[in-house]
């Protein structure tokens, strides 16, 4: 039965009740009784309670019961919202459930699901074309950049030949990082990356962290401080916790100005551990920041900086954060200053 047909025998059904009750009620009140009383007219008065006593509770009646009705008929929609609102790209394989009424809802419901599954499959083949073209990249990549190494070494290369097979080297490098971040990236969504899970120590991270960016910040004369750096323990992948540091480092002395700065902290905040990297660069505009982690997105920032890099960093520090069951946010202030925020679980007092 369709909803349309169903909603109005359902209205039909209450008006049609509320109805009778009040045509009884006044046949009882104008008939029944007038007959009892041996009178032949009513006064006004009784007419208005009547209608005051009874038609009121017989429309709160029919308010009530059409309300309940209604809600009755939209809960599969609420109930629809409610699954479609789940469902984003990591669980594309959630299906509607249908109502068994036969309607419109169930109708709707079948082409949702098929167009979730027309989904999942164009992101499966997504997924399993990035991985297969980055391993098919990857070996050319390695015979061009040992080809450019010997021809570097060769003693009868003229100093402009060197520069040039430099340069070539450079992008052969930044070609390779580029594959190697989206081989992961691929492998993570089709969940083929294994995280290792020990207990690493947090702030030795941070500590290494912090000296690289001061070795990366000496061309623009950056000032690294280490702002904060209490002991705390999580049980992570240390690789993966490194590479995010690395990223967070990168992208602060990348994206600042020539004598900025560069502060890093880390705190413990109940049963978080909370570490913020803050530059002094141009900052973000605050419409692109919900794009921030979306990947190969570049903001005019980054393009207007010309710096090295093709939008991944920090879609992979978003993917290792979730991955260990924690947060990363970006505050920034155009002109003064940009935050980024990780919280991650300590490790638990049975653990450590």
């Amino acid at each position: 039965m369709k909803i349309r047909t169903r909603l109005a025998l359902w209205c039909s059904g209450i008006l049609l009740g509320s109805l009778l009750l009040m045509l009884g009620v006044l046949y009882y009140e104008l008939v029944v009784e007038r007959r009892g009383e041996g009178r032949k007219e009513k006064p006004p008065e009784q007419i208005a309670d009547i209608l005051l006593f009874y038609g009121l509770p017989t429309a709160l009646v029919l308010v009530v019961g059409a309300w309940w009705f209604m809600r009755r008929a939209l809960e599969p929609v609420a109930e629809l919202t409610r699954t479609v609102e789940r469902i984003h790209g990591d669980n594309l394989r959630e299906r509607l459930p249908p109502s068994g009424n036969g309607d419109e809802l169930d109708r709707l419901t079948a082409v949702f699901n098929d167009m979730m599954a027309r989904l999942e499959d164009s992101f499966t083949r997504i997924r399993e074309f990035t991985l297969h073209a980055s391993h098919e990249l990857k070996t050319p990549l390695t015979l061009m950049h040992g080809e450019v190494e010997t021809l570097l070494r060769a003693k009868d290369s003229t100093p402009a030949q060197r520069e040039t097979l430099a340069g070539h080297l450079d992008e052969i490098q930044r070609l390779t990082q580029i594959v190697d971040n989206l081989s992961m990236l691929a492998k993570a969504d089709a969940g083929l990356v294994t995280l290792v899970q020990e207990e690493v120590r947090l702030d030795d991270l941070v500590r290494e962290a912090f000296e690289d960016a001061r070795i990366m910040g000496e061309p623009q004369r950056l000032i690294v401080e280490l702002d904060r750096c209490e002991e705390a323990v999580v049980r992570a992948d240390r690789h993966r916790l490194r590479q995010l540091l690395l990223n967070l480092a990168d992208n602060a002395v990348k994206y600042n100005q020539p004598d900025g700065r560069v502060t890093f902290s880390l705190h413990c905040e109940r049963e978080q551990v909370v570490i913020t990297v803050t530059n002094t660069g141009p900052g973000i505009p605050s419409e692109q920041l919900p794009r921030v982690f979306d990947r190969f997105y570049r903001g005019m920032v980054a393009r207007k900086a010309r710096a090295d890099g093709c939008g991944l960093g920090l879609s992979i520090a978003q993917w290792i954060v979730a991955a260990h069951g924690g947060a990363i946010s970006i505050k920034s202030e155009p002109s003064i200053s940009t935050t980024v925020t990780t919280r991650l679980p300590l490790a638990s007092p049975k653990s450590s």
